[in-house]
């Protein structure tokens, strides 16, 4: 018998794609009858296998009415693998953000923002911005010789490099390489000062926050005014955020008595007080009842007791003055005596405000 030539991989490509190969007729295979031709030679009968019992669990055997032998009874210890608590760290489920408690103190954090690398300035100043003492006391230290740079007393007026130079005072080495800054929003209540120290012991906005060394105020509020107040340790963001060159934006809300429809009218083109003329951005009143109205007033002169000075020369008598809002940033829901840091988009807005101003 003669054996057909094998074919090759193209040849049985070809009949692949030609469709004209030859199908395997489905069935036993030749190997599997032939074991089972022998099998039954021997007399040894071709059954599979049986499959060994499966076990059944115990909810099976409940519901089968029947109880195995190794079934756990219900008041018996489970075995079963215990249950994950939800609480814990990477946890699927999202936690839930623990509620501040009406009772507890107001917060006194705030948040920081990197610091730009400034240039050579005068020794009072690197003193001063580096928090260790006033911008008047690091005046006096320097007039008496407690000041030193590289080894030499500094002089008034000398210059100096806060990354560079060595700076002692009393012969401690003072920090003057700023690498960021603190930024503290305050809600300021009435009857509390907006000053560092107060000769009369009355309470401060730094009594309100942690203290952080070289923090200064960014746009005073008057003794008995409320609302947003901006705290930093950037002496030169301060100093450009009230510069009436930049005019920054503060919107404030003035509760008054009196006939406030007309004084808005007045007021929109413009009042004459005793340091020059005051033109308001906005103003726009709300009745509260009773002669009583919300007067909400922007302006951007930023100067001594404006908004107090303008309602009197409308003929208004101010009951309450909040501030609501300074340049970007606004009171919100923050309580009164609380303080905040600042979010992404007041620190954009503010770094642009200062950009601007250098």
């Amino acid at each position: 018998m003669t054996t057909p030539p094998k074919k090759t991989a193209a040849e049985k490509k070809g009949e692949y794609r030609r469709g004209t190969q030859k199908k395997t007729p489905k069935g036993p295979s030749a190997r599997g009858a032939a074991a089972r031709a022998a099998n039954d030679k021997r007399g040894v009968p071709s059954v599979a296998k049986p499959k060994p019992p499966r076990e059944r669990s115990a909810r099976d055997a409940e519901s089968r009415g029947a109880t195995p032998r190794d079934a756990t009874p219900r008041d018996a210890t489970p075995r079963d693998k215990p249950v994950r608590d939800r609480s814990e760290v990477g946890s699927s489920k999202r936690r839930i953000k623990p509620q501040r408690s009406a009772d507890a103190p107001p917060s006194k954090a705030g948040g920081t923002v990197k610091a730009e690398r400034e240039g050579p300035m005068r020794v009072q100043r690197a003193l001063a911005r580096a928090g260790v003492v006033s911008r008047r006391e690091a005046d006096r230290a320097v007039a008496e010789g407690r000041v030193q740079v590289n080894g030499a007393i500094a002089t008034i007026g000398q210059v100096v490099d806060p990354f560079r130079d060595v700076i002692t005072l009393d012969g401690t080495p003072v920090i003057t390489r700023v690498t960021s800054h603190t930024w503290i929003v305050v809600n300021k209540p009435a009857a509390v000062m907006t000053t560092r120290k107060d000769p009369e012991k009355r309470t401060t906005v730094f009594d309100l926050v942690d203290d952080v060394p070289g923090l200064v105020y960014v746009g005073r509020l008057d003794f008995m005014t409320e609302g947003v107040l901006l705290l930093t340790t950037d002496g030169r963001a301060a100093h450009a955020l009230t510069h009436p060159s930049n005019e920054v934006e503060r919107t404030y809300v003035a509760t008054v008595r009196g006939d406030a429809v007309t004084a808005a009218k007045v007021a929109r083109r413009g009042v004459e007080l005793e340091d020059g003329l005051v033109v308001p951005r906005e103003v726009v009143a709300h009745p509260l009842g009773g002669r009583r109205w919300a007067l909400e007033i922007t302006i951007a002169e930023g100067k001594t007791h404006e908004v107090r000075r303008l309602c009197d020369a409308l003929g208004l008598e101010v009951e309450r003055l909040v501030r609501t809002r300074f340049g970007p940033v606004r009171l919100g829901e923050l309580p009164s005596g609380g303080a905040r840091a600042l979010n992404s988009t007041e620190r954009e807005v503010l770094d642009a405000l200062m950009a601007g101003g250098r």
